[in-house]
This record gives C-alpha cells, sequence and structure tokens, in this order.
C-alpha cells in the first residue's frame, strides 16, 4: 500500500522550532494542492438557514469539510506536544494564527536576512545575466512568503 505523496511530504517535514519556515511553505504547497488552503484565508459560513438554498448548502460542506482536512493536515505535520496543545481549536486557520504567534519571529528573522542577500548581491564574474536574474527573484519570492512586499516597480529597479 503507498502512502499519499502529500502525507509523506508532511511526515518527513514535521514542524519544530527552526524549521517553521520550511514546514509551512511545505503545508501551504500540500493545502494547495488539495485545494484546502481557502479554510486558512476565509472565515467560516454562517450556520445554514432551515430555508438555505442547496448552492449554500453546498458552499458550507465544502467549507466544513475542508477545514477539516486541512487541520488534519496540520496535526499530523506537527509534533505530539503541538498537537496536543492544538487539537481542541474548531478551525484550522486558529491554529495557523496560533502558531504564527509562536514561531513568528522566525519569520522576520528569516526575512531580513532574504533581504539582505537580495540587497547584496553582485553578479560575479563569467555568470550568465540569467542565472543571476533567477537568483535575485527567488529571493524577492522568498521575501513575499515571508510575508514581506516590495513594489513591481521595486522590484524592477532592485534587479536592474
Amino acid at each position: 500500500m503507498s502512502l499519499n505523496p502529500l502525507y509523506v511530504i508532511l511526515k518527513e517535514n514535521k514542524l519544530e522550532r527552526p524549521k517553521y519556515v520550511d514546514w509551512k511553505r511545505n503545508l501551504d504547497n500540500v493545502l494547495i494542492a488539495d485545494d484546502y488552503k481557502f479554510v486558512i484565508e476565509t472565515d467560516c459560513p454562517e450556520k445554514l438557514a432551515d430555508n438555505a438554498s442547496e448552492e449554500v448548502k453546498a458552499v458550507y460542506r465544502k467549507w466544513i469539510k475542508g477545514n477539516e482536512m486541512a487541520k488534519c493536515y496540520i496535526l499530523t505535520s506537527m509534533s505530539n506536544v503541538l498537537q496536543h496543545q492544538h487539537h481542541s481549536y474548531e478551525f484550522a486557520h486558529e491554529i495557523m494564527e496560533n502558531l504564527q504567534s509562536f514561531f513568528g519571529t522566525q519569520s522576520r528573522s528569516a526575512r531580513s536576512l532574504a533581504i539582505k542577500s537580495l540587497m547584496n548581491k553582485t553578479m560575479k564574474e563569467g555568470t550568465p545575466v540569467r542565472d543571476h536574474v533567477l537568483e535575485m527573484m527567488r529571493d524577492l519570492n522568498q521575501i513575499e512568503f515571508l510575508g514581506g512586499s516590495i513594489d513591481p516597480d521595486s522590484q524592477v529597479d532592485i534587479i536592474l
């Protein structure tokens, strides 16, 4: 019996203090792949009224199912201590907010390092321009992933 490849990603990248940024990136990828990321970014729809349309019921059921799956992925991919601390949360986004408060300073530090790397980057002699630009784009993507923002015009100016 083979394991779901998404489960393997989370199993091999358990949440541990120094790995929060990597764990979150892997979790985001898994939630996107399984179409559950929306529950992290949206609030739970209102409880269903008795006369709710089938379309409203379907949206509600999709959100509830997505929330349960996202919670399973999140809890499965953390240490037993963190699982115990978070198993009673009702919503996946609450778990993520709490983890952000625990590990948020790590994101700030990683973002600072990515900005420093980008700003200090110089093209090495003999290196193709394409490779240099790709390295800079990687740093810009990392900054954005870590919550930083550099407007598109400034990105172009930095690269040039």
